[in-house]
């Protein structure tokens, strides 16, 4: 049977459980695990609740899970970290692409997909320049961003973590199959807080944006669900044939 369109936008969202604790989480999951596709796990929650909490995710809700810690080290020790975290079935697991062709190609088939972490979108020139970007990367975030998911792809990633400004052009570089999951989502009237490089909702699916990450405007909302119901109607209307 072919899912409806607000199955599918519902399917691309990923809600950030960037909360304290577990209790706190629990809460986001029986609120919303009917409302998105995807659940977010970042590095505040893991430490509080370790593996733990993967496995209440997968129970309770039967969304999918991306496990966002961002690994990086040496190539040995971040696929040993994949590999001790495949085994709790998680879908999606960030790293900081290395320059290390096909590290990951192991993962090309199985339930986890290694996702390779390109720009933070809170960086912005002044802040690359700081951390001593060269400047031709600098002046132009997105040279920057298609240089490391190029190194994503030769590693093995089966997807990058871009914002939607960058995704187009990734898109067109890598093929439309390579994932992109875009952070820095904003509705329009929403404050950015520490984010620089944003899109709306209708604008990263339009891009190309494969699904997206949204916490802070959902959880301080005072009716989270209103939040969520606005931006799967973005979502459904940027999938609409014939949209400009």
């Amino acid at each position: 049977m072919k899912e409806n369109i607000y199955d599918v936008a519902k399917n691309k969202l990923i809600f950030a459980l960037d909360v304290p604790d577990l209790n706190t989480a629990k809460k986001w999951l029986r609120l919303l695990s009917t409302k998105v596709g995807c659940f977010k796990i970042g590095l505040q929650l893991f430490l509080e609740a370790g593996t733990q909490v993967i496995k209440i995710v997968k129970e309770t809700t039967g969304n999918k899970v991306f496990l966002d810690l961002k690994l990086h080290d040496i190539p040995s020790t971040v696929l040993a970290a994949c590999h001790q975290l495949q085994k709790y079935q998680v879908d999606f697991l960030s790293v900081f692409p290395p320059c290390y062709p096909h590290l990951f190609s192991e993962f090309q088939t199985g339930p986890t997909k290694i996702i390779g972490v390109t720009v933070l979108t809170y960086l912005d020139t002044p802040s690359l320049l700081a951390l001593g970007i060269k400047e031709e990367f600098a002046y132009n975030p997105i040279k920057l961003v298609l240089r490391r998911a190029q190194l994503a792809k030769e590693a093995g990633c089966k997807g990058i973590v871009c914002s939607g400004q960058e995704v187009k052009q990734v898109k067109n570089l890598l093929g439309q199959e390579f994932i992109a999951i875009t952070p820095g989502i904003r509705l329009k009237g929403n404050q950015a807080y520490d984010q620089k490089r944003i899109t709306t909702p209708y604008e990263a699916i339009k891009n190309g944006s494969d699904y997206l990450v949204v916490g802070r405007i959902i959880r301080l909302a005072p009716k989270p669900e209103q939040v969520i119901e606005r931006i799967l109607e973005e979502i459904s209307l940027a999938l609409r044939p014939n949209q400009v």
